[in-house]
């Protein structure tokens, strides 16, 4: 049923409504897909197969992807790199309980 190349709708999840295309399978629960979706892993009883079947290579990469989603007149979810480079935030420090005050005996 879902072989690589094979045009889907999600109907799960975030990316629901969203045209995505079989990149992988990788086992019989469980799907590779991109497109207008994140390229992700993916259940296929969150996907609905359309009829349509475009011809990329097993795994192939988001640019191949683009390419054929373009040829059909789909729009692809366009994604940055992740800045190797960029300084992360510091995490913020742990604040150390005060002590308490002992209660002083009145008499």
């Amino acid at each position: 049923m879902f072989e690589i190349g094979r045009i889907a709708v999600k109907i799960a999840g975030r990316d629901a409504g969203k045209k995505c295309v079989v990149v992988d399978v990788l086992d019989k629960t469980f799907v590779l897909i991109d497109g207008d979706t994140r390229r992700r892993k993916c259940n296929i009883a969150h996907l609905e197969p359309l009829q349509t079947v475009i011809s990329i290579a097993k795994g192939a990469s988001h640019e191949e992807v683009k390419k054929e989603f373009d040829k059909l007149g789909l729009k692809v979810r366009d994604t940055k790199p992740k800045d190797k480079n960029k300084p992360h935030k510091p995490a913020p420090e742990e604040k150390k309980p005060e002590p308490k005050k002992k209660a002083k005996n009145i008499k």
